[in-house]
């Protein structure tokens, strides 16, 4: 299926109001150590579904067929052959857009497929992990890796790894039963003390408990039969790397999470091996291997996978390593961001990974969940306003809120685009990307360090969440992505995208651009202006330069309708310079503007006082 996009959408989303801003080059801003997260646009890209570029490692070695080696470009659980060579040749193309950093999903060794039979996929997207020490094969080499750091830096990009200490690939098996047998067994029913709930069978004898997290305390745990029998296949027992980890004694070995209450930190998920993230010689492995990454190849900063399902006191050691570590590498600014999964526009739920846990920041969940509530599920712009209001709650306060990376989908919950299509099943496809050109200018200019989920660039909307929507930025061989009809061009995901003049590639590029020129649209504060709080429709905040106080307007319509409404303005503005958007020349009086935006339209102004 193809639709075309229609120049009329250029009316519809606004881009008739850019400035003459787009025509001048950027203001030379920090180098690359001196920037801070805030100064930063993320491209967060699975590498097996973005570019192949060697296809001599599309079966990383392996001999066999799919079940063995994992690759088939037809399946969307699959390997698909995009490599750090892919990655590497595509600089340009991300350079192009306004990216400075690049976020990997996991690259290291991963078992290539796992699961129950007839239902296998594989590991292309890095997250059943072996060796922590290497590059997956089928992305490619060490070497390699350090290759694209390097050119990464020479370009002025940062490289952002996506890390896991929460567990390891699926290798331990329990004597009990099969699989889906293999329910959680709680810390009460099955107490350390006790070998397999069996009150009359004492071990782990003077253990007393995880709370105790002190090496003495864990040298008396000497079984993992408390709660179930740790099986590992003879082929698979030393297949971890480093070797401590083929030690079933450093994981928790109770059963399949449920996702709530006390199996959330101790649980498997769907059978991936947890580690025992209380013990001392998991914290102190996991600082290893993760130091060794920071010292060997120079990266920039750790996205944490599953942060919330990991103990609070493992996180206090864990962050201050890292970001230590990264100061004597002569990397200042290292970025530390943990994944805490939230549906609710409410901060308060991740905040307390920032207070508690220590992390400098966290992944923008509320961000995420307000922006899609307002722009894609119709509710009051008055949403965006509230969720801002929570910035308070992060340790650090407004000035930390800055620093969360914000998004509008990814790889796990959809792409934004099937968000808006799901709330709004009849949508036309111009007002589809009309709601998803809203989304990004939103990402772009509000408080936050924006990241953007590959392929969203290119108009791209899948089916839904997880495998289906991971598609390949290469021409697609898997028929469910193929027969998606993407927004803003003719093509398809058969076809290779990485189209520079695609209407969402060329606006947060223009974006991109007026944000590196305004430190304001940046690291400046930001304070709500006006807005709706019954229907769609405004919404408009004011960001301020941190050096000069200069004001900038930021002002969208959340709504199909063309509206025109007065916002209010600092009392010193007299005139603005449209940056981009739909802006009026001048206030209509000290303290306020009108408006008139198109039906999904924004306005991106500086305020002077002239």
């Amino acid at each position: 299926m193809k639709r075309i996009w229609l120049p009329c959408l250029l009316a519809l989303s606004g881009i008739a109001g850019v400035a003459t801003a787009m025509t001048e080059a950027p203001t030379e801003g920090p180098g690359l150590r001196e920037r801070l997260p805030e100064d930063e646009i993320v491209y967060f890209v699975l590498p097996d579904r973005f570019a192949n570029g060697d296809t001599a490692n599309d079966r990383g070695g392996i001999e066999g067929g799919p079940l063995d080696h994992g690759f088939d470009p037809t399946h969307k659980g699959f390997y698909h052959g995009g490599d750090l060579a892919g990655l590497t040749a595509r600089l340009d193309y991300l350079e192009g857009m306004g990216i400075t950093a690049i976020w990997f999903a996991p690259i290291f060794e991963n078992k290539p497929v796992q699961g129950p039979q007839g239902n296998e996929s594989a590991g292309y997207h890095g997250y059943w992990v072996t060796d922590f020490t290497s590059i997956d094969p089928h992305f490619g080499t060490n070497e390699e890796f350090k290759a694209f750091v390097d050119a990464a830096h020479a370009r002025g990009m940062k490289v952002y790894m996506d890390i896991i200490t929460n567990h390891t690939a699926d290798v331990i098996g329990y004597a009990e039963g099969d699989l889906a047998e293999y329910a959680y067994r709680s810390l009460a029913d099955f107490p350390y003390s006790r070998r397999l709930g069996n009150a009359d069978e004492t071990i782990n004898e003077g253990f007393l408990g995880d709370d105790v997290q002190t090496p003495d305390n864990f040298a008396r745990l000497t079984s993992p039969d408390y709660a179930y029998t740790p099986v590992i296949p003879e082929a698979e027992r030393e297949v971890k790397v480093p070797a401590w980890l083929n030690d079933p004694i450093y994981y928790h070995n109770r059963g399949s999470t449920t996702f709530s209450g006390e199996s959330s930190r101790y649980g498997d998920f769907a059978g991936l091996d947890d580690l025992y993230t209380e013990h001392p010689r998991v914290v102190e492995g996991m600082i290893e291997i993760y130091r060794s990454w920071i010292t060997r190849f120079g990266i920039d900063g750790f996205r944490i996978d599953t942060a919330k399902h990991v103990n609070p006191e493992f996180w206090q050691a864990f962050v201050p390593a890292m970001l230590e570590t990264a100061h004597d590498e002569g990397v200042p600014n290292f970025l530390i961001f943990g994944e805490v999964y939230s549906d609710s526009p409410n901060s308060g739920f991740l905040a307390q990974y920032t207070r508690r846990d220590g992390f400098p920041a966290v992944l923008d969940f509320a961000f995420q969940a307000a922006v899609t509530d307002a722009v894609a599920e119709g509710a009051p712009p008055s949403v965006l306003v509230d969720m801002f209001d929570g910035d308070v709650n992060y340790e650090g306060g407004e000035a930390a809120a800055r620093t969360m990376p914000t998004f509008l989908g990814n790889h796990d919950m959809g792409r934004f685009s099937t968000l808006v299509k799901a709330a709004n099943p009849d949508i036309s496809q111009a007002e589809l990307l009309g709601r998803v050109r809203l989304g990004h200018a939103m990402l772009m200019t509000l408080r936050g360090n924006p990241v953007i989920y590959y392929g969203d660039e290119q108009g791209f909307v899948g089916d839904g969440h997880d495998q289906a929507a991971r598609e390949d930025m290469f021409a697609s061989l898997t028929e469910s992505y193929n027969d998606n009809a993407l927004i803003g061009t003719e093509a398809t995901t058969a076809d290779e995208n990485f189209d520079t003049a695609h209407p969402l590639y060329r606006l947060i590029s223009e974006l991109a651009a007026i944000r590196a020129r305004h430190p304001a649209l940046r690291r400046g504060t930001q304070k709500a202006r006006s807005y709706d709080d019954t229907a769609p429709g405004l919404v408009s905040f004011s960001r301020f330069d941190p050096e000069t106080g200069t004001e900038y307007l930021l002002a969208f319509n959340t709504s199909a309708a063309s509206l025109n409404a007065r916002s209010t303005i600092g009392y010193g503005a007299r005139t603005l310079e449209t940056l981009h958007g739909h802006c009026p020349a001048s206030v209509s009086a000290p303290g306020s503007v009108a408006l008139a935006l198109p039906a999904f339209g924004w306005c991106i102004a500086r305020a002077n006082e002239d």
